[in-house]
């Protein structure tokens, strides 16, 4: 049978239905993400003085507009990244305990109670406690979304299926910019934000239609279900004997030894892990599952660690949040086109660019996709800051384009897949944890300060567009830290080896085994 055909055979409408449901987990951890910046002026009250705000509804009494200052309104945005790292540490442990699906259904409750809080707010403490509370439901959906994806996915399709997770977070972000273009007067903007109670509703009622993960039914005691469960994912016809018989193998060693965060992009194709001349692996022997702790105490996981962590640092300083977040604020008065209109098109780029460079990785390799990605944004952002300050205003829509088509090629998706590249089968949930940890932590520095350090240095050179000199710093410097350290691979599953630099020693790299280095 052909690949195709053989793709074809695999996909069923149970697999296909559920992965759509249970994206509209991480979809709403886009909508959410976005969800303030389009509306930021009604917000606030910048399209009316405060003593007009009038009630915009005699039934619900609904205040057009929330007095506040641009520092409150980075921490609102700001603290719903750190409900999303609480959520992302909670999530990992109880998805193991309890299930996938139910804890899908805790993301979907949390993003419905926080939309209907945030809708009804007239206060910024209240708004923040919303914004809180869909930041839980976002880092859960983050963590358990992508797992269920894995479990569920036939093998040879995971890389594929797996970027369902981000092209729906980019479609998340495309919608609430497409609603903040519609409803764009007075208090319109708690439609906005209502919308996702509605869709908060609507995802919590169709997970139960889905089935639960027959990998973590197997892992937990419940083997018979999970084949039934396994064999109605992959078709009646359809041979699972291969997939039961590796649960049967997992599950004489893994411990689910307290991953704070889990996989994103496992393949279960490998049971070694790093090792030096102190290892008494041996390859009759399963390396034991590595917990969060005990991987950053272990010296030969540390510099896949920190490389994993340094990664998703340069993702986040490279600006491109500020574009996300801020682009209608940003960029008001600076462009020759509506700053709403342009976010939306720069969010349909986004999706398209990053579903055509999926397999980039695969033919270039992940360290040539990154530094690619990285150098082309430090050129925009150094562009984008000029063109800013001389006020050409075709020139700054053009860069700021050019400047997210950069991020989709490559700092985008890759940093999300690299845990699985560098380290073995038994660290990845750990070495996952560690790398969404500081994404989560990143962002929300990012989101917290980035309009404070923007105003501070517009007010003090005059202009604008200083702020992305300063990410034109962080871009070279980031350049330099992937080039030096970060092992080239290509995503071989089955084959490909990768060599590199880490820490000024010769490493070689196995998807299936992670860093393998001499200590």
């Amino acid at each position: 049978m052909s690949k195709i055909g053989q793709f074809r055979s695999e996909i069923t409408f149970v697999l296909v239905f559920s992965i759509i449901i249970s994206t509209l987990c991480p979809f709403q951890y886009g909508l959410h993400l976005a969800e303030l910046n389009a509306p930021h002026d009604m917000i606030i009250c910048e399209t009316k003085p405060v003593t007009d705000k009038l009630v915009s509804s005699k039934n619900f009494q609904f205040l057009d507009c929330i007095q506040m200052t641009e520092a409150e309104f980075a921490f609102l945005t700001s603290v719903y990244i750190l409900g999303g790292l609480i959520g992302a540490i909670l999530a990992g442990p109880a998805s193991g305990r309890y299930g996938r699906l139910l804890s899908m259904r805790l993301s979907c409750l949390f993003f419905t109670i926080g939309s209907i809080v945030e809708t009804v707010s007239d206060s910024v403490p209240t708004m923040s406690t919303g914004r809180f509370i869909n930041g839980l439901g976002a880092g859960t959906a983050t963590v358990v979304t992508p797992l269920y994806i894995h479990e569920i996915a036939p093998p040879k399709m995971r890389g594929l299926l797996g970027t369902m997770t981000q092209i729906m977070i980019c479609l998340g972000i495309l919608t609430t910019q497409t609603l903040g273009y519609i409803f764009s007067s007075d208090a319109q903007w708690r439609i906005i934000i209502g919308f996702g109670a509605g869709l908060g509703i609507f995802s919590l009622v169709a997970l139960f239609f889905i089935p639960e993960s027959p990998t973590w039914l197997a892992a937990n005691n419940n083997l018979q279900l999970a084949k039934k469960i396994m064999q109605r994912i992959r078709g009646a016809d359809h041979p699972t004997r291969g997939e039961i018989a590796k649960w049967n193998n997992h599950s004489d060693t893994s411990t689910e030894e307290d991953p704070l965060l889990t996989s994103t992009d496992q393949d279960h194709v490998g049971q070694s892990g790093p090792y030096n001349s102190r290892d008494l692996i041996t390859n009759n022997t399963e390396p034991q599952q590595k917990g969060f702790f005990s991987l950053i105490r272990d010296p030969s996981y540390r510099p896949a660690t920190f490389i994993l962590i340094g990664i998703m640092f340069a993702q986040q300083f490279s600006g491109v949040n500020s574009v996300n977040l801020y682009s209608v604020s940003l960029f008001r008065g600076a462009l020759p086109v509506s700053s709403m209109f342009l976010t939306i098109l720069i969010s349909c780029i986004n999706i398209v660019v990053t579903i055509l460079c999926a397999p980039l990785s695969d033919i270039i390799g992940n360290k040539k996709c990154l530094l690619i990605s990285i150098i082309s944004m430090g050129i925009m952002s150094f562009c984008l800051a000029i063109s800013l300050m001389l006020t050409k205003q075709l020139l700054s829509a053009i860069f700021v384009v050019l400047f997210v088509i950069s991020f989709a090629v490559g700092l985008g998706p890759v940093p999300f897949r690299m845990a699985s590249e560098l380290v073995g089968e038994e660290a990845v949930s750990a070495a996952q944890s560690w790398s969404l940890a500081g994404n989560y932590i990143s962002t929300y520095i990012v989101a917290q300060f980035f309009p404070i350090v923007n105003f501070w240095m517009n007010a003090k050179w005059g202009g604008m567009g200083w702020v992305y000199f300063l990410f034109t710093a962080f871009l070279g410097m980031s350049a330099i830290f992937v080039a030096l350290l970060v092992p080239q691979s290509k995503g071989k599953v089955k084959t490909g080896e990768v060599d590199g630099q880490a820490t000024g020693e010769d490493i070689t790299v196995q998807n299936s085994s992670g860093i393998h280095q001499s200590v």
